[in-house]
């Protein structure tokens, strides 16, 4: 075992948080019953660590074998970073029936023809996800398996889900996956999160909608509040059709645990009291970011509560219509 895969694995197992180590090692295919019984996982982690490399270096694993331990890590946590979905368009006839197989031989073909030094990956979740893992060379060094990229995708459809690639391999990567998949192009989806199940339900609509009626009806609230019995019934009427437009707009039940939205501005400056901003021939540039540790839930309870005003505006429902958490506001529109 070289320097640089031991690093690798000394990185991987500082990772690891030390509760779930054992686990991650039970799942590795390169390590025996007895093997995981010889280790105390009450010593410190730098000895456990050492330890491991002996076993290692013991069994010649090399950093083939080293990324798989990291695979099975970020498949059972894919939270791990700032993932971005993209979606294929123009499929080809034959793009619904791609299989594994084909997938596989196909995007690693096409990747190592458009790049010499590179270290592909692929495996099948138990959910019939694909995962891929890419680390980046180019045709005069080797891959930096310090820095990969992780791709997730379900065969049969247009969504891809990406993480830690760079816009110099960004153009590769997507060659390679649109050629795999039997699709003309793949385009930005505009939607990013750490929480790779959140954005995956987000854009392909897996959460609990709910559609507006000609004559709509409150919807029951999962914890209602005890109203006061004075309270007019007026004012019950507005309260339970704004938690309708509240769903209608977000989504009813759990949420997808959206972060962030982004709105950059790019518009004219209007504002009679400020000339010298108002006379500008460029557009007034800004940047506004609601942040929450689920943003759908906290919008959501805004509007229902009545702290934002009803119906929602166009620009925050558009986040769960649109699949989407990134927007560029110009004259002409979003």
């Amino acid at each position: 075992m070289d320097d640089s895969t031991k690093r690798i694995l000394q990185r991987l197992i500082r990772r690891i948080p030390y509760q779930m180590l054992q686990k991650m090692l039970g799942k590795w295919a390169h390590l025996s019953n007895e093997d995981l019984h010889s280790l105390d996982f009450t010593q410190p982690k730098w000895v456990l660590t050492e330890h491991l490399l002996a076993f290692c270096e013991e069994k010649g694993l090399t950093v083939k074998h080293i990324t798989e331990l990291e695979m099975i890590y970020i498949i059972e946590n894919p939270n791990q970073g700032m993932w971005h979905g993209f979606q294929l368009l123009d499929a080809e006839e034959d793009a619904p029936s791609i299989e594994l197989t084909q997938f596989r031989e196909q995007f690693k073909a096409n990747l190592t023809e458009l790049i010499s030094h590179v270290s592909i990956k692929i495996k099948k979740h138990t959910d019939e996800a694909i995962w891929i893992r890419v680390a980046w060379g180019d045709n005069f060094t080797k891959p930096n398996h310090l820095k990969p990229t992780y791709v997730v995708h379900h065969l049969q459809s247009p969504y891809v889900f990406v993480t830690g690639v760079t816009s110099k391999d960004k153009p590769l990567l997507n060659q390679a996956l649109v050629l795999a998949t039997r699709y003309g192009s793949m385009k930005d989806a505009h939607l990013s999160g750490r929480n790779l199940i959140a954005i995956r339900d987000l854009l392909t609509r897996q959460y609990q909608q709910v559609f507006p009626t000609k004559h709509p009806k409150p919807l029951q609230e999962k914890n209602p509040v005890p109203r006061n019995p004075n309270i007019e019934n007026e004012q019950a009427e507005n309260t339970e059709n704004r938690f309708q437009m509240a769903c209608e707009a977000f989504g009813d039940g759990t949420l997808p645990q959206l972060q962030k939205a982004v709105y950059k501005l790019e518009t004219k400056f209007r504002d009679n009291s400020n000339k010298t901003l108002t006379g500008r021939e460029e557009p007034f540039r800004g940047v506004v970011e609601f942040a929450s540790t689920n943003l759908l839930e906290s919008l959501r309870h805004c509007v229902s509560s009545g702290m934002a005003s009803t119906p929602v505006t166009p620009l925050l429902s558009s986040i769960t219509q649109k699949g989407r958490n990134y927007f560029v506001i110009t004259d002409k529109g979003v």
